[in-house]
């Protein structure tokens, strides 16, 4: 399935494609903070339609993980990172994906704190 997305100004939008099978609720200082329900794909399958550039990039704590967000609006709306095999992968804030239906998917708690 192919989804789009955005921040809430639209200056960082994306096309994604995938099945959304669930979400993770991160309790970590920075995910606890945006909210976020996060959906993790290849990198491959976020396609920007804005410039790469049109999103900030803010890194903390071991600098392994690029929290993108929107300089204008302040939506964190994806992050880019590595899985531990070294693949290049995209966390999407399922919040900024147009028109989907959060109360229908199941969401996993991740003790992010704890790492």
């Amino acid at each position: 399935m192919i989804y789009k997305g955005s921040c809430h100004c639209g200056k960082v939008a994306f096309e994604l494609e995938g099945d959304i099978e669930g979400a993770v609720a991160c309790n970590c200082s920075i995910c606890s903070r945006k909210g976020s329900l996060l959906w993790f794909l290849p990198r491959e399958k976020l396609t920007l339609l804005t410039p790469e550039d049109a999103a900030s990039t803010y890194t903390f704590n071991k600098h392994v993980i690029q929290h993108r967000f929107c300089p204008t609006c302040g939506i964190h709306p994806y992050a880019e990172g590595v899985d531990p095999k070294g693949r290049s992968m995209a966390a999407i804030n399922l919040r900024c994906i147009e028109g989907l239906d959060l109360t229908s998917i199941p969401v996993t708690e991740f003790d992010g704190r704890s790492i």
